[in-house]
Parts: C-alpha cells; sequence; structure tokens
C-alpha cells in the first residue's frame, strides 16, 4: 500500500498530519507513505509547483493523499508557477478525470446548515465531476480589438468519449448508492451540453437498474437549497460540478467536513478535502481536520477496496461529531491535535 502523501501550504501540513494517524492508526499491512513537495512550499525550495521528484513519487504510489495549495506570497508569479498548477498537474499527469464529491448532513449538525434543519437533515448526495474537459481545459485567451478594447475568451468543449466515460462514473455510482442519477447540464442553450446530454442518454441503456433524470444546471443550483433530499447522485461537467459542489459543502455546514477524491482510469486516485489553504490560520491549531481524515477513508475505499476500514474511519468521525466535538469552523474551541485526537479514541 504505496501512499504519496503531499501537503502543500497553509493548513495543509497540519490537516494531514491528522489523516495519517488515523491511517497509522488502523495498523494496515504493507503500509508506505512518501512525502513529497506541491504549491506554493514546492516552488519556494525547488521553483517549481509540481517538481519531477514529485511527480515521480505519484507516478510509483497506487494513491494520494493531498493537503492543499496557495500561497499569497506567490500571486505575483506567472500562472504556470502559481500553487495551484500543482494540483492541476496532478491530474493532467496521471490522468484524473473523475471527481467524486459526497455531501451529506451528520447527526447533530442540522443546525450548522445554511439552510432549515429539516431541510439540510435529508441532505445525503454525491456529486461526479468531470475533470479534464470544460472551458477550464480549452482554448483561451485575452485579445485587443480593432477599436482597442479588450476581450476575453475560453472556449468550452467535450468530446465524446469524455462525456461518455464520466457517464460511466456516474451510473457505477448511483448503483452503489440509491439508484438515482441526475443529470446536469445547460442543454437548452449550450451545444457542448447538448452533445452531454445525448451521450448520458446513450450510456444509460447499459443500466436500467438506475434512473436517469435531467436538470438545467440553474434549476439543480435551485433545487439544492429548495430540496435537496431529492439527489443522489449528480452527474455534471467541470464548471457546473465545480460551482454545484461547493455549493452542497455549505449546505451541509462547514467546507471543514467535505472530502473528495478524484479518480482515474484504474485504481489510483487523489484525495483531499475540497477546502483551501487557508493562510490566515495556517500554523495556529485552527482548522479542522475531519475532512482531510474522511478523505484518507475515501482512499481506503476507491483504491484499496477496504470498505470496512473506511466505514471504521467515518463511523468515528460521526461518533466525535455526536459527542460535541467541534472545531471554529462549527462554533466549538477544539485544535486540529485535538480534534485528531477525539477521532482516534472513538476508532
Amino acid at each position: 500500500m504505496k501512499i504519496a502523501v503531499f501537503a502543500g501550504d497553509g493548513i495543509g501540513p497540519e490537516v494531514t498530519a491528522q489523516a495519517v494517524r488515523v491511517l497509522q492508526a488502523l495498523g494496515l499491512p504493507g503500509l508506505e507513505l512518501t512525502e513529497g513537495d506541491v504549491g506554493g512550499a514546492a516552488y519556494k525550495k525547488h521553483g517549481h509547483p509540481l517538481p519531477e521528484a514529485t511527480l515521480e513519487i505519484a507516478r510509483q504510489s497506487d494513491a494520494i493523499l493531498f493537503g492543499a495549495v496557495g500561497d499569497f506570497d506567490c500571486d505575483h508569479l506567472e500562472r504556470h508557477l502559481r500553487p495551484e498548477q500543482a494540483i492541476l498537474g496532478l491530474r493532467k499527469e496521471m490522468g484524473f478525470f473523475a471527481n467524486l464529491r459526497p455531501a451529506r448532513v451528520f447527526a447533530g449538525l442540522e443546525d450548522a446548515s445554511a439552510l432549515r434543519p429539516e431541510v439540510a437533515s435529508a441532505i445525503d448526495l454525491l456529486i461526479v465531476r468531470e475533470l479534464n474537459g470544460d472551458v477550464y481545459f480549452g482554448e483561451k485567451g485575452i485579445r485587443t480589438l480593432p477599436d482597442g478594447r479588450r476581450q476575453g475568451w475560453d472556449m468550452m468543449s467535450y468530446a465524446e468519449d469524455e462525456v461518455r466515460r464520466i457517464a460511466h462514473v456516474g451510473f457505477k455510482a448511483a448503483q452503489g448508492r440509491r439508484g438515482k442519477l441526475c443529470s446536469v447540464d445547460k442543454a437548452n442553450v449550450l451545444e457542448t451540453s447538448q452533445l452531454w446530454r445525448d451521450v448520458v442518454i446513450e450510456v444509460s441503456a447499459e443500466y436500467p437498474d438506475v434512473e436517469l433524470s435531467h436538470m438545467y444546471v440553474d434549476n439543480a443550483a435551485m433545487q439544492l437549497v429548495r430540496n435537496p433530499g431529492q439527489f443522489d447522485t449528480i452527474v455534471t461537467g467541470n464548471l457546473f460540478g465545480d460551482i454545484l459542489s461547493d455549493q452542497a459543502s455549505m449546505c451541509v455546514g462547514s467546507i471543514g467536513l467535505l472530502a473528495s477524491a478524484s479518480l482515474a482510469e484504474g485504481t489510483c486516485g487523489l484525495y483531499e478535502p475540497i477546502h483551501g489553504s487557508a493562510p490566515d490560520i495556517a500554523g495556529q491549531d485552527l482548522a479542522n481536520p475531519m475532512a482531510t481524515v474522511l478523505s484518507a477513508a475515501m482512499l481506503l475505499r476507491h483504491s484499496f477496496g477496504l470498505e470496512a476500514q473506511a466505514a471504521r474511519i467515518e463511523a468515528a468521525v460521526g461518533k466525535a461529531l455526536t459527542d460535541g466535538i467541534r472545531g471554529g469552523d462549527l462554533g466549538g474551541s477544539l485544535g486540529t491535535r485535538a480534534i485528531g485526537d477525539a477521532i482516534l479514541e472513538r476508532l
């Protein structure tokens, strides 16, 4: 079990350390952890946010546990040298194309949601987001028009095989949940979305046990607030998935509780909390490590098939929350290390 540990910037090292403690406490045979530099920390040390040595560690590993990247000191750099390029580079190099972001309200945290408790308590969904296409990876630029005005442009596009690949991930995920898949697009306006919808419908023929529905992204954003309990599994493109998954995180109460997985064709994956590097609280033992610990659970489930061990971690986090273990993001006062201690006690 070779796991690369890329802690990154800001609170990344603090929260990742607690997830590592939890993995080690399970006593997994053959567990090998190898650290590597990414983000602003890597740039300051090696001159690049994703050094070749770090890439080599990733290539030799079965899974990657990732912290966070982002450093205000690097905001002046050219875009290809900024910390965020580390995660984009890993996605491209390792072929991570499917992002899984589960969102559910833990018992006792219904009041932490921005939604009414009775609405929030029904949230238990999974967003499957395509990672390698869409407007993020299309051609882009800024040009000067003949009259001197500047114009920015970005191309949104998807190839049929890219849509088909992520659709299969969505349908298989729904099979393991409640058998309902909602495909989110903007097919009434965008040709890219029309292709998306057509291909998803074609793939659905291979999954007769999954109920497929379609929803425009603006309606999906509204429904996540109005009636989030209607969703089981959502599959959508890169841009829409980015926005909707962050919206879902606030519906459950705190971004400090949400894990994610970025998967390739095989079993290798990159697992990280969805929050950022939070440099304003870095090094102060203030960050909530639960999202990173839950990401470690996803790592065991998706890359190694260790469902029982993953469920143990999730149950320990849930019990800690039920027992009133709270960080500052949830109105409590416990620090990063203390929250890690509490999870280990319940594990």
